[in-house]
């Protein structure tokens, strides 16, 4: 009994991400660890700057990718690539974000994220995506991160993991934010918006200790959100 389908080539930019994803399944010993963050003072924070310029909004995302490069300043041990044989450590945090294509992906880094206001990098966001949309983006453009980001919140998703975007040896995927009843620290509950984040590190390089203290710097940072204007 034959069945119906509709065929779609590979075109050369699928054939690019699968054959990088297969590498990276098969040669990274990936391992992974979930935190549950409360954003809602990064929340208020967001919502306090949105409203002096509402024609300039900055993201959830725009935030978290500013606290994540400076989660890194902190724990350098993850912000890495690694060679054949030796682990670079970088002491900027150059963020690759994953960013949908008709077709694919582009991974575009914003340079030394932890020295740029959220503002900044909000505006830096927004241009790769509209020009990763009309395939204008330069190689120099999307080679060279330190870490990568891929936030699948906003498609209503709670949690994933993540591939690891070789060289580099960790990378953060990002689930939706929602409110959730929690536990407050002194035998009562209430109710707080989460955000699971799921990090997939290359154990090769990073161990479990080093990858639990940039999750929990990354939890100090959201959770004193104006330090994300230091720069």
């Amino acid at each position: 009994m034959s069945r119906s389908f509709t065929e779609v080539p590979l075109t050369p930019l699928r054939k690019a991400i699968a054959a990088r994803m297969t590498q990276a399944k098969q040669t990274i010993p990936h391992f992974r660890l979930v935190a549950n963050l409360e954003i809602d003072a990064l929340l208020r924070w967001r919502a306090a700057i949105n409203e002096v310029d509402p024609k300039k909004k900055i993201s959830v995302n725009d935030c978290l990718i500013k606290a994540v490069a400076m989660a890194l300043v902190y724990n350098p041990a993850l912000n890495c690539q690694i060679t054949d044989t030796a682990i670079h450590r970088f002491q900027s945090a150059d963020i690759s974000i994953v960013i949908a294509l008709e077709g694919g992906l582009a991974t575009p880094v914003i340079r030394r994220a932890e020295a740029k206001s959220v503002m900044k990098i909000s505006e830096e966001v927004k241009d790769f995506a509209e020009r990763a949309g009309r395939n204008a983006l330069k190689l120099s453009e999307i080679t060279g991160g330190s870490f990568s980001i891929s936030n699948l919140g906003g498609f209503g998703v709670e949690q994933f993991d993540a591939i690891i975007n070789a060289p580099q040896c960790a990378i953060l995927a990002i689930g939706k934010a929602e409110p959730r009843v929690v536990a407050d620290g002194l035998n009562r509950t209430k109710v707080a918006t989460m955000l699971t984040c799921t990090l997939s590190v290359d154990h090769r390089a990073v161990d479990g200790v080093e990858a639990s203290k940039f999750l929990q710097g990354l939890r100090d940072v959201i959770s004193d959100p104006n330090r994300l204007e230091c720069a």
